[in-house]
C-alpha cells in the first residue's frame, strides 16, 4: 500500500516525519513516497522529489519560479495517478497542493489535507477551494474546528506536533552547555527563517541589532539557528560589517530548539519559529521583511491585525511586531531591550504562552494517522 506525501518546505516536513511514522506502525508493510524532507525520509519516507523544489517564498517570487513549479505539479499528479496510492496527504502550501488534491480526487484518489490555510487570516473565500479538494482536513489550531464544522467541512483537530515535541518545562543551563555556551552570560536568539529570500531581506538587519544590543549589554552572547548550510553565505556580509559584535554571535548549522531553549529573549522572523519560541516560554519580538510588491498584496488581502501566531493564538498583541520599514536594527533592538526589562511583562507572558502550550498538546501523530486510515479508499 502507498500513501502519496506532498510537503512544500521545511515545516512541512517537520509535521510530517512523526505522522509517517505513526502510519507504519500501523501497517508495517506501508510505503510512503512523493515530495518530502529529510526527516520524512528519516521516517521512511522515499523522496521522488526533495521539499527544496517547492520552497518559495512571496507573489513575486512564485511567479517568477511558476513555469518549474506547473511542470512539477504535473510530473508529480500523473506519478501519483500511476501508482494509484490509497490516499494522498498535502502537507500544507496550499497554493501547490490544493489544485493537485483536487485533481487527484476528482479522479478518485482520497486526499487529505493536512494544515488548514489561514482562511481566519487572510483570502477567508479559500475554504471554497479547501471543499473541493479534501476529503479530510486535518488542523492544527483548535480554534478552526468551529470554522469547519459551520461549513460542514469534514475536518479532524489534531493538536500541533511541536507542542508535543516541545517539552512543557525547559532547561536553558543544559540547553547553554549542549550548545558549548557559558552558563551565566546573557542569550538571545536570532531566528532570520529556514528560507533563503527571508535570510535575505531580515538577516542582516538581526545582526545589526545584536550589535545595537550588545553595545548597551556588554555580556549579551547570540545564537543563529542556520536552516541549511548553504544559507550561511548569505549572513557574512552582515557579519563582517559588525565589527567585534561578530565575535558574540555563535552561527549553528540546525539546532534551533536548542538555541530557543537556551535564549533569555529572541528576534524572528513571522512564521512557525513564533510559535515555537512561544512554546519555549520565550519573550520575543517578532519582524519581517519582503519585496514591496509581496508585502502590499498581502495586506490587502489580509482579514486579521497580526502576523504572529502567538499573537494570533491569543486574539491581542501580546509581543511586539516591526514589518517592514519598521523592521529597523534600531527598533529590533529596542523593542526586545523593552521587553525584557519588563519583569512583570516577561512573567505574564511565560504564563500566557504556557496556556497556549496545554491547548495544542495532543498525541498528534495518533490522531492524524487514524484521520488518514480512515480516509484510504477501501
Amino acid at each position: 500500500m502507498l500513501i502519496g506525501f506532498v510537503a512544500g518546505e521545511a515545516s512541512g516536513d517537520l509535521l510530517a516525519a512523526p505522522v509517517i511514522g505513526a502510519l507504519r506502525q500501523r501497517l508495517p508493510g506501508l510505503d510512503c513516497a512523493g515530495i518530502v524532507g529529510d526527516r520524512m525520509i528519516e521516517a521512511g519516507a522515499s523522496a521522488w522529489w526533495h521539499v527544496r523544489e517547492l520552497s518559495v517564498r512571496g507573489y513575486v517570487e512564485v511567479l517568477r519560479e511558476l513555469p518549474r513549479l506547473i511542470r512539477l505539479r504535473a510530473a508529480l499528479r500523473a506519478r501519483l495517478l500511476a501508482a494509484r496510492p490509497a490516499a494522498v496527504v498535502g502537507v500544507d502550501s496550499p497554493d501547490f497542493n490544493l489544485r493537485l488534491e483536487m485533481q487527484l480526487r476528482a479522479a478518485g484518489v482520497p486526499t487529505v489535507h493536512y494544515v488548514s490555510p489561514s482562511i481566519w487570516a487572510w483570502r477567508p473565500k479559500r475554504i471554497e477551494k479547501v471543499r473541493r479538494a479534501a476529503d479530510r482536513v486535518l488542523l492544527v489550531f483548535p480554534f478552526e474546528q468551529r470554522i469547519y464544522d459551520a461549513a460542514g467541512i469534514p475536518a479532524t483537530y489534531v493538536g500541533h506536533p511541536l507542542a508535543s515535541s516541545i517539552p512543557q518545562r525547559t532547561d536553558p543551563s543544559a540547553a547553554r552547555a549542549r550548545l558549548g555556551l557559558p552558563g551565566d552570560d546573557p542569550v538571545i536568539a536570532l531566528l532570520p527563517g529556514s528560507r533563503r529570500a527571508e535570510v535575505e531581506h531580515i538577516g542582516p538587519a538581526f545582526i545589526e541589532a545584536a550589535a545595537l544590543l550588545l553595545a548597551r549589554e556588554p555580556r549579551l552572547r547570540f545564537v543563529l539557528p542556520v536552516a541549511e548550510p548553504r544559507l550561511r553565505a548569505l549572513l557574512i556580509p552582515a557579519l563582517s560589517a559588525a565589527g567585534a559584535c561578530a565575535e558574540r554571535v555563535t552561527l549553528f548549522d540546525g539546532r534551533s530548539h536548542d538555541c530557543l531553549e537556551a535564549a533569555d529573549g529572541v528576534l524572528v522572523a513571522s512564521g512557525t519559529a513564533t510559535l515555537e519560541a512561544a512554546l519555549f516560554g520565550k519573550p520575543m519580538v517578532i519582524a519581517y521583511r519582503m519585496p514591496a510588491a509581496s508585502y502590499w498584496l498581502m495586506r490587502q488581502m489580509g482579514t486579521v491585525s497580526f502576523v504572529g501566531l502567538p499573537n494570533i493564538l491569543a486574539g491581542e498583541s501580546l509581543v511586539p511586531e516591526l514589518l517592514q520599514h519598521e523592521a529597523t536594527p534600531q527598533r529590533l533592538a529596542d523593542a526586545l531591550l523593552a521587553l525584557l526589562d519588563d519583569m512583570p511583562r516577561c512573567t505574564r507572558l511565560r504564563e500566557r504562552f504556557a496556556a497556549i502550550h496545554a491547548e495544542l498538546r495532543r498525541d498528534t501523530p495518533r490522531l492524524a494517522a487514524e484521520a488518514i486510515l480512515a480516509t484510504l479508499r477501501p
